[in-house]
């Protein structure tokens, strides 16, 4: 027998519980003195009235919780439609960051921006040369539909290892994006930034903070100028 057997109505009950009542109150009168019979009486008519009170009282209406709307969310699958094409870039980052010291080397190259799944997702491929050798790096960037926001998943081929992705989203023209990694065993918070977006031209800057956020250290800068005889796909 399953539990749904003993889901009998509260006013049922309540009917129930005024027929018991009075019938205690019958049965119990003529065996009982004359102290016993004023008690049995006003015990069975408090269970009459207890009763009587739950049927005369309305129905109370369930709350029902709000649904969080998510419709007031922009949708940014196209924010990174600005940056397809071929571009020159300029690369200037930190060799040893959090270190104390203020060491830049400089590059300079191409990056090329595809559109993949369907402009759901890019495909970055940066190549660059400098005093301090070759540079060759490629960032897959996705973006979730959902949470309407995007993923940064960068690797270099020195390592061939993916880092972890930041995660965040544009708002005024400026993409923010964050997440946590380790450098040299300890753990950081990175926070990579897009901003002076134009039709040919784009800033990219990396810092990291080994202290929750409360200061940041800049260690990588990147200005793209568009190609006019690039393709991008």
């Amino acid at each position: 027998m399953g539990y749904s057997s003993f889901n009998l109505k509260p006013v049922f009950m309540q009917k129930v519980a005024i027929l018991s009542g009075l019938l205690m109150v019958k049965q119990n009168y003529k065996y009982m003195s004359k102290g016993i019979h004023l008690f049995f009486l006003l015990f069975g008519l408090s269970m009459v009235l207890t009763a009587y009170k739950g049927l005369s009282q309305p129905k109370r209406s369930i709350m029902k919780l709000p649904v969080p709307d998510s419709s007031g969310l922009r949708d940014g699958q196209h924010d990174f439609d600005f940056e397809i094409g071929t571009w020159k870039t300029k690369l200037k980052r930190m060799v040893d960051p959090l270190s104390g010291t203020q060491t830049w080397v400089e590059y300079e190259g191409t990056t090329v921006v595809r559109k993949v799944f369907d402009g759901m997702a890019n495909l970055v491929e940066l190549t660059a040369d400098g005093p301090a050798g070759h540079f060759k790096g490629i960032s897959l960037r996705l973006y979730n539909p959902q949470a309407h926001q995007w993923s940064l998943n960068f690797a270099n081929m020195r390592s061939g290892v993916m880092t972890a992705p930041t995660i965040g989203e544009f708002k005024n023209g400026r993409g923010e994006f964050y997440s946590q990694e380790t450098l040299n065993e300890r753990a950081i918070l990175v926070k990579f930034v897009i901003s002076k977006i134009t039709s040919d031209s784009c800033r990219f800057e990396q810092s990291f903070s080994d202290d929750g956020g409360k200061t940041w250290e800049l260690n990588w800068i990147a200005v793209d100028t568009r190609m006019k005889d690039g393709a991008g796909n």
